[in-house]
Protein backbone atom coordinates (compact mmCIF):
# COMPACT_ATOMS: atom_id res chain seq x y z
CA UNK A 1 0.00 0.00 0.00
CA UNK A 2 0.73 3.16 -0.51
CA UNK A 3 2.95 5.11 2.24
CA UNK A 4 0.41 7.91 3.40
CA UNK A 5 -2.57 4.96 3.33
CA UNK A 6 -0.21 3.26 5.78
CA UNK A 7 -0.05 5.97 7.84
CA UNK A 8 -4.00 6.51 8.22
CA UNK A 9 -4.01 2.49 8.86
CA UNK A 10 -1.91 1.52 11.18
CA UNK A 11 -0.87 3.14 14.41
CA UNK A 12 2.24 2.94 16.85
CA UNK A 13 1.05 0.43 18.40
CA UNK A 14 0.39 -1.97 15.24
CA UNK A 15 4.05 -1.25 14.19
CA UNK A 16 5.42 -2.06 18.08
CA UNK A 17 3.29 -5.58 17.77
CA UNK A 18 4.28 -6.20 14.22
CA UNK A 19 8.28 -5.61 14.51
CA UNK A 20 8.34 -7.33 18.10
CA UNK A 21 11.90 -9.14 18.02
CA UNK A 22 13.21 -6.92 15.43
CA UNK A 23 15.54 -3.90 16.66
CA UNK A 24 14.22 -1.10 14.97
CA UNK A 25 12.47 2.41 15.87
CA UNK A 26 9.02 2.24 16.70
CA UNK A 27 7.74 5.60 16.58
CA UNK A 28 4.90 7.06 14.40
CA UNK A 29 8.23 8.77 11.94
CA UNK A 30 8.03 5.22 10.58
CA UNK A 31 4.87 3.54 10.63
CA UNK A 32 4.63 3.83 6.61
CA UNK A 33 7.44 0.94 7.27
CA UNK A 34 4.86 -1.59 9.02
CA UNK A 35 5.54 -4.65 7.57
CA UNK A 36 1.26 -4.77 7.28
CA UNK A 37 1.86 -2.19 4.23
CA UNK A 38 3.81 -4.66 1.91
CA UNK A 39 2.81 -7.56 0.21
CA UNK A 40 2.58 -10.86 1.80
CA UNK A 41 5.80 -12.42 1.31
CA UNK A 42 4.57 -16.13 0.94
CA UNK A 43 1.78 -15.30 -1.29
CA UNK A 44 4.25 -13.91 -3.78
CA UNK A 45 6.76 -17.06 -3.57
CA UNK A 46 3.92 -19.23 -4.34
CA UNK A 47 2.96 -17.12 -6.93
CA UNK A 48 6.44 -16.96 -8.59
CA UNK A 49 7.09 -20.55 -7.88
CA UNK A 50 7.44 -21.87 -11.27
CA UNK A 51 10.25 -19.06 -11.61
CA UNK A 52 12.15 -19.07 -8.63
CA UNK A 53 14.03 -21.92 -6.21
CA UNK A 54 13.75 -21.09 -2.90
CA UNK A 55 17.68 -21.88 -1.27
CA UNK A 56 17.30 -19.92 2.31
CA UNK A 57 14.46 -18.37 4.43
CA UNK A 58 15.89 -15.15 6.23
CA UNK A 59 14.64 -13.57 9.09
CA UNK A 60 15.20 -9.62 9.45
CA UNK A 61 16.38 -8.95 12.61
CA UNK A 62 17.53 -5.08 12.45
CA UNK A 63 15.98 -2.40 10.39
CA UNK A 64 17.50 1.28 9.95
CA UNK A 65 15.77 4.04 8.38
CA UNK A 66 16.58 7.95 7.88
Amino acid sequence: MSRSKARKTFTVADLAEQTAGVECRKDAGVVDEIPGAYKDLGEVMRSQADLVEVVAHLKQVVCVKG
